[in-house]
Order: structure tokens, then sequence, then C-alpha cells
């Protein structure tokens, strides 16, 4: 069985906004408590990370995280890898480099962002170790840690971006538009998770409207709105959504199955 827990998602300043007092950044209700957007693959004892920002080490805690197998990378921006400096434990502890899947510009991002991490360390310093792996594009698949797992191109800003296809489960945190080449690698999806961030326009995310609308021509079973901000509180606001359409929260775990036709 292969499940997909995300681990965080929220905007990339998380929920609650600091400094904010309004009703939702105020909220008891743990569904309102958004970390940074990532999501975690577990499969056997395998493990594999999309996306390591800077609450992974608050996320990895949480879900009693003791092994990585991987990491893939949707994107470059700091609300999705400045976490990777908290694999070092990980990478002691499994005594070999940590593999990072990405496409070419994102890895370059990494190896100058984390230029520490390559070549050799000071005596005595102990230093995270990556290996640089290129994520294959359409129509192939890549075996990650022996998963199959499909790239999935989207339209976010002027940077590469992916999402991430495994099985009936469809991964899209980052997305402003899902260009129709891609439509087919979403086909026969069980649960969509697509970046729904506000009500408001918003130069590279999807709003409301324009989630919606993409969520209308992917058609999963299940759609589940990730990448929020405070605009949306967890205790009301599935009421004025869609029949098929909820918010996901941090530690929703869905059933992954690697049969890609839903049932």
């Amino acid at each position: 069985m292969i499940e997909a827990v995300l681990l965080g998602t929220g905007t990339s300043v998380g929920v609650p906004f600091l400094g904010c007092r309004c009703a939702v950044c105020q909220s008891t209700d743990p569904r309102n408590q958004r970390l940074r957007c990532s999501l975690l693959l577990r499969a056997g004892e395998t493990r594999v990370l999309v996306d390591c920002g800077p609450d992974f080490r608050q996320q990895a805690l949480r879900a009693g995280l003791e092994r990585l197998d991987a990491v893939v990378l949707t994107h470059e921006h700091a609300d999705h890898l400045l976490g990777l400096d908290d694999l070092r434990l990980f990478i002691l502890h499994q005594k070999r480099p940590m593999p990072i899947w990405a496409q070419p510009p994102v890895l370059d991002a990494v190896r100058r962002i984390y230029s520490y991490a390559f070549g050799e360390s000071s005596a005595g310093s102990f230093t995270p170790s990556f290996e640089l792996c290129p994520l294959a594009g359409p129509p192939a698949a890549s075996p990650l840690a022996g998963l199959p797992l499909q790239p999935v191109p989207v339209i976010h800003s002027n940077i590469p971006t992916i999402g991430v296809r495994i099985g009936d489960l469809a991964y899209l945190p980052d997305v402003k538009q899902v260009p129709d080449e891609s439509l087919p690698l979403l086909r026969g999806l069980r649960h969509l998770v697509i970046d729904g961030l506000r009500y408001r326009e918003h130069r590279t995310h999807h709003n409301l409207d324009e989630a919606l609308a993409a969520i209308a021509r992917i058609r999963p079973q299940q759609a589940w709105l990730t990448h929020l901000t405070h605009d949306y509180d967890a205790t009301t606001a599935e009421a004025d959504l869609p029949a098929g359409v909820r918010l996901a929260y941090d530690g929703l775990t869905l059933p992954v199955t690697l049969d890609q036709t839903a049932t």
C-alpha cells in the first residue's frame, strides 16, 4: 500500500500569518494551522519527500519520519527547498548522499544555495551531501526509489515548475495554469491535490475560481485545495465548495493505487 501524507498545506508564509489577528489566524481548529507545502510518500519501508521547505524539521517530527530515500523538488522557490539542510541526520544515519530529483535548472539552484554540500568538507565538520538527479520529463515516469513518479509540467511563474503524479493521485501545489499538453498526464485521477491559494486573483497562483476551473477540466473523483492562505476558514469554508472539492489540511493521508485508472 502507498500513502500520500500532506505534511503542509499552507502558503509560502504559513498560517497563522505572523502578526495577524484575524479569525483564521487565531483559530483553535488544527485544520487552520498550515505549515509550508510538502508531501510524503510512504510505500512499505520507502519514504519519498516532495518539496522540503523551512518547516521540514517540524513536519518530520510530527510525522515520525525516521528515514528518507529521496527528495523531489517541484521548483526552486524558498518555501520548497530551504529545509534541505535538515536532511543532514538522515544522510549521516543512512551513510549515503541524499538523492535530490528535480529539473536541471532547479538542481543548479540547489548547487548554488547549498554550495557547502558539494566538494570537500572541512575537517571535523558535518555538512549535508546531495546526489543531484535530473528528473525525466514526460512521457516517461522516473523510477524514483522504486516508485513510478510522473512529472507534470505546470505554469507557476517564470521558472520551471512541475507537479507530480503517482498512480491515481496527482499533486500540483504551485500552479497558475495547467497547460493543455499536461492534461493527458492527469486522466483517471482518484485524488487531485491542487493550488487554490485564496479568493482574490494572484499573479502566480490559482485563486479559488481558477482552481475550480482546473478541477472541472481534469475531472478527478476528489479534489483537495492546498497552498492555502488565511482566506479559508476550515471550520466553515467547505460549505461553499462544490461537491467533490475539499480543503486539504496538514496530516491528511490519502491512499494511492498504482493502477492509474480511477475506480
